[in-house]
């Protein structure tokens, strides 16, 4: 009898370190790491972007890496609050894909973190990077050359309108740095090819009405809209007052076009996010920021309402063609 309960007790002993064992080998797993995504708006199709390139990388969300997503839904003065929560987060690495601000809000939460910024001025000059080969800190990214491409666009929107001779040039006050790089582009790129131009500010809804009032007025020849991200979120009500308006607009975005703006040429945005993922997916499996070179964007896009509408009937003329006859 004695030693009958001394096997069950035992039997016992063995089926609860069995039950612990699972636990423990569970609890010996790696945490899977997570990145801090934070960025001026929800963009469904930038984010499906970044998960791309995250892909490229070999991690896929939810199978190997996390993502905690921070907005500032157009509001930048949020920035600095969003950074300092992930980094008390202690995420693997913050992600700040879409605008100067929330790069020099990274930046500032964290030295320790590493950050992948995507912004569209020279890092250098922003203190993000002590150089581009070699970025030295906790900070890489990519440059996308938004401000610098000032002169391009005025070319190109100069050879639109020849006798143009006056631009009003829309920028969002709230991001003065990105106004400070496009104000001293526009001077030398106007100045070269003889146009005037004059500075017009909105960071809301409401100034972006009360400027194109403003400008029926005064009646400039072209609006020149400044690359910025709140602009982005209100690219439908921008191409709609130009056209009410009648004043002739250029774009850094394709996606302006595609909302009903006259014409934009830019970096692409989408494949920028993409290069923001493969480099944070780099940095997940033990890259240095202080050793991955800045990457400077190189696809660029020139697109209009008239060659969107050409695709548009020919895919339509084509669909017609293949449709069978009744």
């Amino acid at each position: 009898m004695q030693f009958d309960q001394l096997k069950r007790r035992e039997f016992i002993t063995l089926l609860g370190g069995a039950a612990v064992w699972p636990l423990a080998a569970r609890a010996q797993q790696p945490a899977m790491p997570v990145i801090g995504f934070l960025d001026v708006i929800n963009s469904p199709g930038r984010l499906a972007a970044f998960h791309q390139g995250l892909g490229e990388s070999g991690y896929v969300l939810g199978e190997n890496v996390a993502i905690e997503i921070r907005s500032a839904e157009g509001q930048y003065n949020r920035f600095a609050e969003l950074a300092a929560d992930l980094a008390r987060r202690r995420v693997s690495v913050i992600v700040a894909p879409g605008t100067t601000p929330a790069a020099l809000a990274a930046r500032a939460a964290t030295t320790t973190i590493p950050i992948v910024f995507g912004v569209g001025d020279d890092p250098v000059k922003l203190g993000l990077v002590a150089n581009l080969a070699r970025p030295g800190g906790n900070a890489t990214g990519i440059n996308f050359f938004t401000a610098e491409l000032a002169a391009k666009r005025l070319g190109l929107l100069r050879e639109l309108l020849p006798a143009a001779t006056r631009v009003a040039v829309l920028v969002n006050p709230a991001d003065p740095i990105r106004v400070e790089t496009i104000v001293a582009e526009m001077k030398m790129a106007a100045g070269a090819i003889g146009l005037q131009f004059q500075i017009v500010n909105a960071s809301t809804s409401r100034e972006i009405d009360a400027i194109f009032g403003t400008l029926a007025s005064a009646r400039p020849d072209a609006l020149f809209v400044g690359p910025d991200p709140f602009f982005y979120t209100r690219r439908g009500q921008l191409a709609l007052q130009a056209a009410r308006h009648a004043i002739p607009a250029s774009y850094a975005i394709r996606d302006y076009a595609e909302a009903g703006g006259l014409m934009s040429y830019g970096t692409d945005i989408t494949d920028a996010y993409r290069q923001v993922g493969v480099y944070a997916g780099r940095i997940l499996k033990g890259a240095k920021p202080a050793d991955l070179p800045v990457q400077q964007s190189t696809k660029f896009e020139l697109e209009s309402t008239f060659r969107l509408r050409e695709r548009s009937s020919s895919m339509c003329r084509r669909s017609c063609l293949r449709a069978p006859m009744r």
